[in-house]
């Protein structure tokens, strides 16, 4: 599995050529994630690899909370030994992400945008 940059991954998500996955838990997923990830908060089962990612040609991209975060390199490696060919680890993960600016999805985006909550 390789590493992938932030500009790479924006490149990928604005094709639609890609699906990020969240391997932090449920809350923190809740709370803010990359624009249409999904969240693998646990150990990966066969069952959470379907539902994570369901298209086995589509590029995967797992990220955390960033570079001293190992849950995206053994999600990753799960992946892999689940057969996925293609999938990348964001090693830079939420905190690269924010501190680019970029936009988020779930609670902490809609408290920001709508004020006060």
């Amino acid at each position: 599995m390789d590493r992938i940059s932030r500009e790479d991954l924006l490149a990928l998500l604005e094709a639609g050529a890609v699906q990020p996955v969240e391997a932090l838990p449920a809350e923190a997923f809740a709370a803010a994630h990359i624009p249409g990830a999904r969240n693998v908060p646990d150990q990966l089962s066969a069952e959470l690899v379907g539902q994570a990612a369901p298209d086995r040609a589509v590029p995967v991209v797992v990220y955390c909370s960033g570079p001293y975060c190992n849950r995206s390199k053994i999600a990753a490696a799960a992946f892999v030994r689940l057969g996925y060919a293609d999938v990348r680890v964001y090693a830079g993960g939420k905190q690269d992400w924010s501190e680019a600016g970029l936009a988020v999805e779930g609670s902490r985006a809609a408290a920001a945008v709508g004020g006060s909550v």
